[in-house]
């Protein structure tokens, strides 16, 4: 494997449509001794930052934009001087948190990211939110989603800007098709795999 993939947890709080709930997320680090990326910056801007441990970020990318996801991303691209990505259609929840700044550049179906010689590609998975986007590390065998697809299913759409047929389209058209033995790490909790959640799936209907 020519790169590492650390996860760190980060608690606080999740707020939308008037409630606020405690949750735990998971961030992601991918990259080499010299330079990474971050998947999702929640909560902890501190903590974030010390698991860079001074290596050079080149880019936050961001799954979403609920503010469980994107809460510490200002103060982690401040810091670690490193553009903040997000797609664009998310811009309506980006705001609630963020009114007066945009982010920094818009991710698109397909983008592609270099990180210590790996190649993570975009995967725009509406549903969960409309602009939610998945980061599959191909080479590695690894698809990050996430709050699109968990272990044990998709995500939450009883919110504000979320739908249910639109996330099953974007799961059993975007990520149900890669390998089996991809392993889904998650936005919170467990990781799981392609092959497990195809059977999950399976017991949904149409």
């Amino acid at each position: 494997m020519s790169v590492t993939i650390e996860n760190l947890v980060t608690s606080g709080t999740f707020s939308l449509d008037g409630g606020t709930w405690d949750v735990d997320n998971n961030v992601w680090i991918v990259g080499n001794e010299d330079e990474c990326v971050i998947i999702d910056s929640p909560h902890d801007a501190e903590a974030i930052i010390s698991q860079v441990r001074g290596r050079k970020v080149l880019a936050i990318l961001l799954t979403h934009a609920h503010n469980d996801h994107i809460g510490a991303a200002r103060a982690v691209a401040e810091a670690v001087k490193a553009p903040v990505y997000l797609h664009p259609d998310d811009l309506v929840l980006w705001e609630q948190v963020y009114p007066d700044a945009k982010p920094d550049r818009y991710l698109a179906d397909g983008d592609v990211f270099q990180v210590g010689g790996a190649t993570l590609r975009a995967l725009h998975t509406p549903g969960h939110s409309p602009g939610s986007t998945c980061f599959h590390l191909e080479d590695e065998g690894t698809v990050f989603t996430g709050d699109t697809l968990f272990d044990g299913g998709p995500g939450a759409t009883g919110r504000s800007y979320s739908d249910y047929p639109t996330i099953l389209t974007s799961i059993r058209e975007r990520l149900l098709t890669l390998p089996a033995r991809t392993v889904v790490r998650t936005g919170h909790g467990d990781s799981t795999t392609i092959g497990a959640e195809r059977e999950t799936l399976a017991k949904v209907s149409q």
